[in-house]
C-alpha cells in the first residue's frame, strides 16, 4: 500500500518535470526574437496584436496555475509573461523609429 503512494509521488514529480520542461521550451522560444529586435531595432513585420493576445493568454495561465496550485505552470508562465512584456515594449518603442 505505501509502495503505491511512493510510486504515485515519483510519477507526479516526473509529470511535473515534463510540464516544467515543456513550459520552459515554449517560454524561451521568444528569446531569439527579442535578441533580434534588440540588435536590429526593426519591428515592422512583428504583430503587436499577436503578442498582446499571447500575453493575455499567459496571464490567464498564471491565474489558472495559482488557482490549481500548480507551480510549474506558475513559474514558466511568469517567465513567459516577463519576456512577452519585453517584446511588447520593444514593438511599441521601436515602432516610432
Amino acid at each position: 500500500m505505501w509502495e503505491d503512494k511512493i510510486l504515485k509521488l515519483k510519477t507526479m514529480n516526473f509529470i511535473d518535470l515534463i510540464g516544467l520542461f515543456a513550459g520552459m521550451c515554449v517560454t524561451i522560444s521568444v528569446i531569439p526574437q527579442i535578441v533580434k529586435v534588440w540588435k536590429t531595432k526593426k519591428v515592422k513585420a512583428i504583430s503587436l496584436l499577436t503578442f498582446s493576445i499571447l500575453t493575455f493568454g499567459i496571464m490567464m495561465w498564471i491565474i489558472y496555475g495559482v488557482l490549481k496550485n500548480d507551480l510549474p505552470i506558475i513559474i514558466t508562465n511568469s517567465v513567459s509573461l516577463f519576456l512577452n512584456l519585453i517584446m511588447i515594449y520593444f514593438i511599441i518603442y521601436y515602432e516610432k523609429e
